[in-house]
């Protein structure tokens, strides 16, 4: 395996800097980069090679960096969650970290010298944050309940971990895909519930039987930017268990090799597959792996709704069960992470699971342990019942920490939910997904109700709004939504979201008592 990309005459500004040095190299710098600081530091190793090593740096937030680290299946222990307390308590500025959309965790509010310390730490515990920005390989998700759900049909960790360790070089870094063309995605699944959004993944494997043998039908190419949404389309490909790490590495290494380089907004996977159309890039794929790949199977397992696992739910191990909680737009503070360890220990297995929904599952609770867990007063802020609005609620992070959203989001978010739902009655459950820029981390193209992130004019002067989005759709038959309507001031929201709650939701006004 090389690391060779082809040479192109001209090159965009975030390909002549990776020309230049590779992002894995700030690696061997980061002691150097902590003694003298971040503003004596190059530029462009602050604001760009940083990320390389999960270090992000926040404009907004000058001399507080944000880590991203890296939870495959977003499965961690509760002595890693205990370290990561340890560091939002004593180096993160705010306190603060937050569960991502993919099951990931994002500690804010670092400072560039104490990232060594930091490191060592994470190293001990086994945790990582190698390769989790910019043009490398993201957090790869899996089925949030992997291993316990008694319904599922491959258990999806054991693939999910070999995937990264292949990207990643068992989290030493690896030079192999630290220069992909654009940021890239990918999602095992496991169940019949597409617990993982496989359509806004680059590669998603989603379970299929094929001659009586259960394997992964194969889509490729979804993602989002702020130019272009599009659902991943089929490879046209079944594959077995075995052969998953083999067939993300071919498809890793034909778009490393050939994927568009010269303008980043058409840089994306999709993009070289439109370039060059589905069968060129199968058989690139082919010529790869060293053999023609097996045909998909006629049709997948993905059969239900899509489940958010928040409550009380049995597991396939008998008198054992995992509880769900909700966790208001992902946003922890070091007290609740410390609280969520705790309680991992001491009713469940040590273990805490994420969800692209940005919740925590508690696996591993045996039927008497149940009852004392849901008295604890955690559970009165994380609740295993949230109201209708808050129990599917996402948000990105927004203006207050990210230097690209146009909006405040998760304050906005919560507080507009809460005030829905005082005032409303449901008989479904509605989804809603802000983000603060088109760069949609916050996924408003998979909501019923997705709110991104903009400017308009209120009164004549400058003001926070949103562009609606409506029709994303979930589980079998996935759909991402479309813009309906553009340049809503935030002021103005919660009138249009009420309307549209009563007239295409049916939410009824609760009926006020009369004194």
């Amino acid at each position: 395996m090389t690391s060779t990309i082809p040479v192109e005459t001209s090159l965009n500004k975030f390909e002549k800097l990776k020309s230049e040095k590779d992002g894995l190299a700030v690696k061997a710098e980061l002691a150097d980069f902590a003694r003298i600081g971040w503003e004596a530091m190059d530029a462009t190793d602050r604001d760009h090679r940083l990320k390389w090593m999960g270090v992000f740096f926040r404009p907004v937030t000058p001399g507080q960096f944000m880590v991203r680290l890296r939870m495959p299946n977003g499965i961690l222990t509760s002595g890693q969650m205990r370290v990561l307390a340890e560091v939002v308590q004593r180096y993160g500025e705010d306190g603060s970290a937050d569960i991502t959309t993919r099951q990931n965790i994002q500690l804010r509010g670092i400072r560039l010298e104490d990232i060594p310390d930091i490191f060592q730490q994470f190293e001990q515990a086994g945790l990582t944050s190698i390769q989790s920005g910019m043009d490398n390989v993201r957090n790869i998700t899996g089925s949030p309940v992997a291993g316990i759900d008694a319904d599922e049909l491959i258990d999806t960790r054991g693939l999910v971990r070999k995937v990264q360790d292949m990207i990643t070089n068992n989290g030493e870094g690896n030079p192999s895909f630290s220069n992909l063309p654009r940021k890239f995605n990918i999602a095992i699944a496991g169940c019949r519930d597409n617990s993982i959004h496989a359509e806004i993944n680059d590669i998603a494997f989603i379970p299929a039987f094929k001659a009586g043998r259960l394997g992964f039908n194969v889509l490729v190419g979804g993602f989002f930017s702020a130019k272009r949404c599009e659902a991943a389309v089929p490879l046209n490909a079944w594959v077995d268990p075995r052969d998953v790490v083999t067939l993300c590495e071919a498809i890793l290494l034909v778009y490393r090799n050939s994927g568009l380089r010269a303008n980043r907004q058409k840089s994306r996977l999709m993009w070289l597959i439109d370039d060059w159309g589905m069968d060129k890039f199968r058989a690139a794929v082919e010529q790869q792996v060293g053999h023609p790949l097996t045909a998909a199977a006629l049709k997948d397992e993905i059969l239900w709704d899509k489940r958010d696992h928040i409550g009380i739910h049995a597991q396939k191990q008998p008198a054992l069960n995992y509880v769900g909680l909700h966790i208001p737009v992902g946003r922890l503070y070091a007290p609740d992470m410390f609280d969520l360890a705790r309680i991992a220990n001491v009713y469940g297995s040590g273990e805490i699971r994420l969800t692209v929904e940005q919740n925590v599952i508690i696996p591993d609770v045996p039927d008497s342990r149940v009852a004392p867990l849901l008295k604890e007063p955690l559970l009165s802020k994380f609740s295993v019942n949230p109201s209708v609005l808050m129990r599917s609620l996402v948000s990105c992070t927004g203006a207050q920490f990210c230097n690209f959203a146009l909006i405040e989001t998760k304050n906005r978010a919560v507080a507009l939910a809460e005030e829905l739902d005082a005032e409303l009655t449901f008989t479904r459950a509605v989804r809603i997904h802000w983000t603060g820029c088109p760069n949609s981390c916050g996924q408003p193209q998979v909501a019923d109700i997705g709110l991104m992130g903009t400017k308009v004019r209120k009164d004549g002067k400058a003001a926070e709004g949103v562009d609606l989005y409506m029709g994303g759709k979930v589980g079998k038959h996935a759909e991402l939504g479309t813009c309906v309507r553009k340049g809503i001031a935030c002021d103005d929201l919660k009138p249009v979201l009420r309307d549209l709650l009563i007239e295409q939701f049916g939410a009824q006004p609760k009926q006020v008592a009369v004194l």
